[in-house]
């Protein structure tokens, strides 16, 4: 079997020569050919310094460098890209991901499926930090369209030839996930063991999940846009009762419902609503206009064989 390994590097110096130990030992044994992918996404450490060390020794590492920190899936996306071999597999740069777990995907892809994930027995975050995770894969399974996506991690396996449903993607918001959905319905996912963090804290924050999240409900997903005319109708029909209401109290008791707070409370209640729609279809627009300036996800500074 011949293997592409894809790895985002952000300030991962120091667990670099590590991981690259324990992949030469699982890829020498169970891989005909095979290549690894190093992407430095902006590292402030010295990583780039770090993968043309490794490159210098290696002749099966490839170190790509961005220009600045684009993200971990615009990095990815470079990384797919490049890859020369027919099953390509992510990992993180942590040793969150132990490679000998490696086998267990691909003879799930071997059932038949085309994207395989490995998900963990048990997740080692924080709780804020799994609270997170488990709405940016709800989100995922909203702009997916797949069951799978609950089980979604940075730890795959799938076939290079669903980057052909992609090729043309242009755009500075990535999801992989959801790009790969464009290739394929044959998902998968199977338990993995998940590692402490040895080295280092991890770059994913809750705030950069949450946003991410958003940027995936509101980047490949019309979900937010129904929830707004949801709430639309739902706010039309209140206002019809009040009004009913009104018109009630007015005809069988000759009373107008008195006092400036409830005139004030609809007011703000239907004032709040307006805004919140208007800012929904305001993040729609900022993506078209985005889009408009033809941004790629990704530059490539330089890149060392």
């Amino acid at each position: 079997m011949d293997l592409s390994i894809v790895i985002p590097v952000y300030n991962g110096a120091s667990s670099l020569p590590s991981l690259i130990d324990c992949l030469y030992q699982f890829l020498k044994v169970n891989a005909a050919q095979y290549e690894l992918i190093l992407i430095n996404d902006g590292s402030r450490d010295k990583s780039w310094q770090v993968i043309n060390d490794l490159c210098a020794h290696h002749d099966w590492i490839r170190g790509i460098n961005l220009m600045r920190n684009y993200g971990q899936h615009n990095a990815l996306l470079c990384g797919i890209r490049e890859a020369e071999y027919d099953i390509i597999i992510t990992i993180d740069d942590d040793l969150q991901h132990p490679p000998e777990e490696i086998p267990k995907l691909l003879n799930k892809l071997q059932e038949g499926h085309d994207v395989v994930y490995g998900t963990p027995h048990e997740e080692a975050h924080s709780l804020w930090r799994d609270v997170a995770s488990k709405f940016t894969k709800w989100t995922l399974q909203v702009a997916m369209g797949a069951h799978t996506a609950r089980n979604v991690s940075a730890f795959r396996a799938f076939r290079t030839e669903l980057r052909n449903a992609f090729a043309d993607y242009q755009s500075p918001f990535v999801s992989i996930d959801v790009l790969l959905t464009w290739g394929t319905t044959r998902f998968a996912a199977v338990a993995v063991r998940h590692e402490e963090r040895k080295l280092g804290a991890s770059n994913y924050t809750f705030g950069k999940l949450m946003t991410h999240a958003f940027n995936m409900l509101t980047g490949f997903s019309t979900l937010p846009l129904q929830i707004a005319s949801y709430m639309g109708f739902l706010f039309m029909g209140f206002g019809v009762l009040i009004i009913i209401f009104v018109l009630y109290n007015f005809i069988i008791y000759g009373q107008v419902v008195p006092g400036f707070t409830f005139v004030a409370a609809i007011i703000a209640i239907f004032s709040g609503v307006q805004l919140f729609v208007l800012g929904i279809i305001g993040e729609y627009l900022a993506r078209i206009h985005f889009r408009t300036f033809n941004k790629p996800p990704y530059v490539i500074k330089q890149s060392k064989r």
